[in-house]
């Protein structure tokens, strides 16, 4: 491995399957076991499970925690009820993004759930814009393990493992939690599936997936996390988000509370949501099955480069090749004929909804 690598608390039960290991986000991380194809359908035909325990947990409390959090946070967590999550970004002063992250509040304080690559640079970005509030940051992210369980029969499969949360559990609605004990159970997903997310001690972690596995759950690497995530229409920081593609770009001013009280970033998102801006973020379908692949150029059919992809697969769910590209906005009308350079040739394509599969699940 290698040095200055970190490693999760299951990092010795994906050696133990014969995981495929890569280093991701600053961890040595499975990236398959099985294979990614098997691995795909598992969650989206019965139910399947990922180590996420690279994820970041920073706790805000203190007085100021609600003005705080709103201060630094996009979408708007005044008077939210206590259970209740929240998506949503930090940006910068211009309107880029410093990460995009959960929100859980609790009843007297916040937990910010950030990307693993980020976390470092989330704590130091929270800590500096905290010098005129009474808050606490508490980055507790080497304290948690956390495995996401997800697919159809999500619900089901965490009832067999963890019997005395199996009520409670199957009472969450979509984007709520509880906290019981030394367990956080959540229902958000990353995948478009019905999904919970446990959150618990290193040692916790490591018992719950040897009684997952016990019961015959599929262990699923980060490579189908991507595809299931990409044909939910998901995105991911430093793909469709990043310090140089604002929520607004992304199409998700949704998760922007732009009539709210003033927060970082807020003045450069009403402008770019007022006058637009030059890219767009989009979803293309190609007519070949030829894969596309991130950082290859999107064109007009006379050469004219307008865009780059930034994530591509061959859908496995949809049988079709398909991307996220951000393209220059004159181009992202649903409709637009685009063509994507792929090694020596192009091959045509057209916009369509960034939401290229859709489950049955009800949220």
């Amino acid at each position: 491995m290698e040095e200055n690598i970190k490693s999760t608390c299951l990092h010795d039960e994906h050696i133990a399957l014969g995981a495929k290991m890569s280093p991701f986000a600053g961890f040595d991380m499975p990236i398959q076991y099985e294979g990614i194809t098997p691995e795909h359908l598992a969650v989206r035909k019965e139910v399947g499970m990922f180590d996420v325990s690279h994820m970041g947990e920073i706790f805000i409390s203190g007085t100021d925690a609600e003005k705080f959090v709103n201060h630094i946070f996009t979408n708007d967590v005044v008077d939210m009820v206590s259970g209740k999550i929240l998506y949503g970004m930090m940006c910068y002063p211009d309107g880029g993004v410093v990460d995009d992250l959960l929100v859980y509040k609790y009843a007297d304080k916040f937990l910010l759930v950030v990307n693993a690559a980020n976390i470092d640079k989330d704590y130091e970005w929270m800590i500096n814009q905290s010098e005129s509030f009474d808050v606490c940051i508490d980055n507790q992210s080497e304290r948690w393990g956390q495995i996401a369980i997800q697919g159809p029969k999500a619900e089901e499969t965490l009832g067999k493992v963890l019997p005395q949360l199996a009520e409670k559990s199957s009472l969450l609605g979509f984007y709520e939690f509880f906290q019981e004990g030394e367990y956080i159970i959540s229902r958000t997903g990353y995948t478009g599936e019905d999904g919970f997310e446990v959150y618990a001690t290193t040692v916790d972690t490591v018992s719950l997936w040897k009684s997952l596995l016990k019961i015959g759950v599929a262990p699923c690497g980060l490579g189908c996390r991507d595809t299931l995530r990409f044909e939910a229409g998901l995105p991911l920081y430093g793909d469709e988000l990043s310090a140089d593609i604002s929520p607004v770009m992304a199409g998700l001013s949704m998760f922007c509370k732009l009539d709210k009280e003033n927060f970082i970033g807020k003045e450069a998102l009403v402008n770019q949501k007022t006058n637009g801006t030059a890219k767009k973020l989009v979803g293309i379908e190609i007519a070949d099955k030829a894969i596309p692949r991130a950082g290859y150029p999107v064109e007009l059919e006379d050469g004219t480069e307008v865009g780059v992809v930034t994530t591509g697969y061959h859908s496995i769910s949809l049988d079709k090749s398909i991307c996220f590209a951000l393209v220059n906005s004159d181009y992202s009308k649903l409709g637009t004929p685009l063509w994507i350079h792929i090694r020596k040739k192009t091959f045509p394509g057209v916009v369509v909804k960034k939401r290229f599969y859709q489950t049955n699940y009800k949220k």
